[in-house]
């Protein structure tokens, strides 16, 4: 048997160090075999002009971040294309020679010394994969709650942390993968009537805090007379369910999505983890506008759930409008605040550690302060029409089709947080509207 037949790939067709760096790749699957031979050979040429090659090289075979900025021109979308394939070239070289299971560039963040990151947005991108570290997930601080004793008896206990990594760092916010502001970004002391939604009377009192809490709740101030105990965060095995609606019709089946990259489209296949393919659903009642969306929400939204942060990417040729209360928070946006993603672009519409800091400091003003977090666990979105006093369509259940999503992780939290305050004497949690 010679040498050639067992290597994973071709090598007499390919420069010493394009040898050696396919030797490096972290996948070596026989299927794969072609395309990243294509992929490094592409590399190869781009950087030969320069003499980048071999600060790639070196950089690959000494696993060292001190080294120089590895750079090809940036395409007009950001994206490089490898045989039918495209993606961002820093996620592209990031997977091959670093971390095969890579989803997406929101899981990278740059070293401090790299100049050409892809998010310093310059004609010449780094690809250079020891100039990015990958963003773990931080851990989160549990929430200090007052013990209910009538709860004691029959509740489990919640003072046991679940496993956990070492901290990191917060990771930066990528907001968007183009230079684009929020189309609706408004003044935080000026929130604009155009984008209250159908719970925007409800909202509005959300947001008075002048009021002392409810004398009759319980709080969770330092007190000896107030015994507190932590309600630690724990990872579900699904992170979101996703309820798809037709005006206000739920239409197919609750999605639970388990993967951490989630694509919501108008198309015909089975779904799958990833994919939740909204074309295959019928519905009687449909109607002519429902139809025409429906042909246009195509590629849709695509969901990536990253250490501890979520972001929507939109992927059809038409916008897709969201609406997420702890996005709002974020950007001092009135809560109801409905935010239109163009294509292309990708917004962080909620992050787990932003909801820990506004859950510890609800639970002082009483149960129904925290039980009012719960629509704040839920995202709405639109694909095609938007919804606002700015639009023809005033509700979301008015907009042909839309979809909700309901992140599992911080609602049992916040369910948990509920169960060790018990509800307040006289108190009844009332439903959302």
């Amino acid at each position: 048997m010679s040498l050639n037949s067992i290597m994973p790939f071709n090598v007499n067709r390919n420069t010493p160090v394009v040898k050696r760096l396919l030797g490096f790749i972290k996948d070596q699957r026989e299927e794969n075999k072609k395309w990243c031979e294509k992929a490094v050979k592409s590399l190869e040429k781009k950087l030969k002009r320069t003499g980048g090659i071999d600060e790639l090289d070196k950089a690959i075979s000494t696993q060292n971040s001190n080294t120089k900025c590895v750079t090809i021109m940036r395409s007009l979308d950001g994206r490089l294309q490898i045989h039918l394939k495209k993606g961002l070239p820093h996620v592209i070289y990031c997977r091959l020679w670093r971390w095969p299971d890579l989803v997406s560039h929101h899981e990278l963040k740059p070293v401090e010394h790299c100049e050409y990151a892809f998010h310093h947005k310059k004609e010449e991108v780094c690809v250079n994969p020891y100039h990015y570290t990958r963003v773990q997930t931080p851990d989160l601080p549990p929430i200090m709650v007052p013990v209910n004793t009538e709860n004691l008896a029959t509740s489990p206990p919640q003072n046991t942390p679940p496993a956990s990594s070492v901290p990191n760092p917060v990771p930066e916010n990528v907001n968007y993968i183009t230079s684009l502001e929020p189309v609706h970004a408004l003044p935080q002391e000026t929130p604009s009537p155009g984008y209250m939604s159908e719970d925007s009377e409800n909202q509005d009192n959300k947001m008075d805090t002048s009021q002392p809490p409810d004398p009759n709740s319980l709080t969770a101030s330092p007190s000896p007379l107030v015994d507190v105990a932590p309600v630690f965060y724990t990872e579900p095995v699904s992170w979101c369910s996703v309820v798809y609606y037709e005006k206000n019709q739920h239409v197919g089946e609750v999605f639970h999505a388990s993967q951490p990259c989630l694509t919501i489209d108008g198309f015909m296949d089975p779904s799958s983890a990833e994919r939740f393919c909204l074309g295959i659903y019928s519905n009687a009642s449909r109607d002519v506008s429902i139809e025409q969306t429906r042909r246009h929400i195509g590629k849709g939204v695509t969901l990536y759930y990253i250490a501890g942060e979520v972001f929507a990417q939109c992927r059809s040729d038409s916008s897709i409008f969201v609406q997420s209360q702890n996005c709002n928070r974020r950007f001092g946006w009135h809560p109801t605040t409905v935010c239109k993603i163009p294509p292309g672009c990708s917004l962080s519409v909620f992050n787990n550690q932003e909801f820990a800091t506004q859950l510890s400091q609800t639970v002082s003003k009483g149960y129904k302060a925290v039980f009012e977090l719960t629509s704040v666990c839920s995202i709405r979105m639109s694909f095609v029409k938007g919804w606002g006093a700015d639009y023809q369509r005033q509700r979301v259940n008015t907009t042909p089709c839309w979809v909700e999503i309901q992140l599992n992780g911080p609602l049992q939290w916040l369910d948990r947080v509920l169960q060790q305050m018990g509800s307040p004497q006289g108190d009844t949690p009332g439903s959302r509207s």
